[in-house]
């Protein structure tokens, strides 16, 4: 569970550590709560992957060639919650077509009123999309899921001509690549703004649950209210990411955006679409990074890992005998709690941080396997077995 908590304020807007981080649409709901019917009509490949080929390679990074490939497939998304529009609650954020059988991804936040201090929430009435030439067609709720922030709508193909953008592999991003953002910050239908990659693997408060998302790409292109749900594109025109937040003191754009990665994006498309829900397993634990410099401290034989610091009770990782540390102290400026177990792998996949194990959970596990947790206690490996639950919606602890 964060350590801080987030207050939600107008537009979207979130007070985080002093900073104010800004939903980029305007609204959001449960994944458990009542949504329209499930549309599930026609299928995107295996890998996740639309129609449109990447953008052979020229002249390097060209912002200009990306922006004709790829505008025509990102829409503007204009939601209304509570009665036919016009609607007092009405809310507009960005898309992007991801199949030729009209599925669109977004933010959660964009279809749903999860996190806007509206209760528990619940999914749009009525959504509609607005494409590059300015027609607007209506669009169905597939699914969202709350913990990548991260929506699905589907518009019937034979009502406008549709352009699919690529999904890339997020995996592959590294620090410095060149990016482009397409959305419609403050309803400017198909803007461009371009950047570089600031960071990767970031971990951020998610805005529709109290979860964090793992493997955010922050960025410096400027992005801003609307453009939530738009691409963030590299120099092959393949999605990346689907822009969802910026930190800013003065509510401007000021250099440091965030994209949910797509690799977590096509994950929940892919259960979207066969389920209308995302499943994630739960363990009950919340972890710590060890490294070297904490490892000397207390003693540990093992340099890296993830050190436990709570273990909720009743939870499957108290159900496996995962034990939490019991004293506190301070070292180098920060709190730990010494004495509790060490996480190194999960399911024979290496944990080094305290963000693989959510990561690694998430990616390769579901709900209702059991996996062994292999880990240091009192300077000896073991393997304990932990039977996954699912994940709940306001937990204790995480992951």
């Amino acid at each position: 569970m964060r350590p801080l908590a987030v207050t939600v304020i107008a537009l979207g807007a979130a007070v985080v550590g002093g900073a104010i981080v800004y939903l980029l649409g305007a609204t959001r709901d449960d994944s458990t709560s009542t949504r329209p019917a499930k549309v599930v009509v026609g299928e995107i490949d295996a890998s996740g992957t639309a129609a449109s080929a990447p953008l052979p390679a020229r002249n390097g990074f060209d912002p200009e060639r990306i922006y004709a490939a790829r505008a025509p497939g990102v829409v503007t998304l204009y939601t209304y919650f509570g009665g036919a529009p016009p609607a007092a609650h009405a809310a507009q954020g960005s898309g992007f077509v991801v199949s030729p059988d009209g599925y669109i991804l977004t933010s959660a936040h964009v279809i749903t009123t999860a996190g806007q201090g509206t209760g528990a929430g619940h999914g749009a009435q009525d959504v509609y999309v607005a494409f590059a030439d300015g027609d607007r067609v209506q669009a169905h709720v597939v699914g969202w899921d709350l913990f990548d922030d991260v929506g699905v709508v589907r518009v019937d193909p034979a009502d406008h001509a549709l352009r699919s953008i690529p999904l890339g592999d997020s995996d592959a991003l590294r620090v410095g690549a060149p990016v482009a953002a397409i959305g419609s910050p403050f309803g400017n239908r198909g803007s461009l703004s371009v950047g570089v990659v600031s960071a990767v693997g970031r971990s951020i408060p998610s805005l529709t649950s109290d979860y964090y998302v793992s493997d955010a790409i922050q960025t410096d292109a400027p992005i801003t209210h609307g453009s939530s749900g738009g691409p963030l594109l590299d120099a092959a025109g393949d999605a990346l990411g689907i822009n969802a937040q910026i930190r800013t003191d003065t509510g401007a754009a000021e250099g440091i955006g965030f994209a949910v990665p797509i690799n977590a994006a096509k994950r929940s498309l892919r259960q979207l679409i066969a389920s209308g829900r995302v499943r994630y397993p739960y363990v009950g634990i919340e972890t710590g990074d060890l490294t070297p410099t904490l490892a000397r401290h207390l003693g540990v034989t093992v340099r890296r890992g993830a050190l436990i610091q709570t273990v909720s009770p009743d939870k499957p990782g108290a159900a496996a005998g995962l034990h939490a540390g019991d004293k506190v102290e301070f070292f180098n400026g920060a709190e730990i709690r010494r004495g509790g177990d060490v996480l190194t792998a999960i399911g024979g996949r290496p944990v080094r941080s305290s963000g693989d194990v959510a990561r690694v959970l998430v990616e390769h596990f579901r709900p209702g396997q059991v996996v062994g947790f292999t880990i240091i206690r009192n300077n000896h490996k073991q393997t304990m077995k932990v039977h996954l639950a699912l994940r709940p919606a306001a937990p204790s602890t995480s992951p």
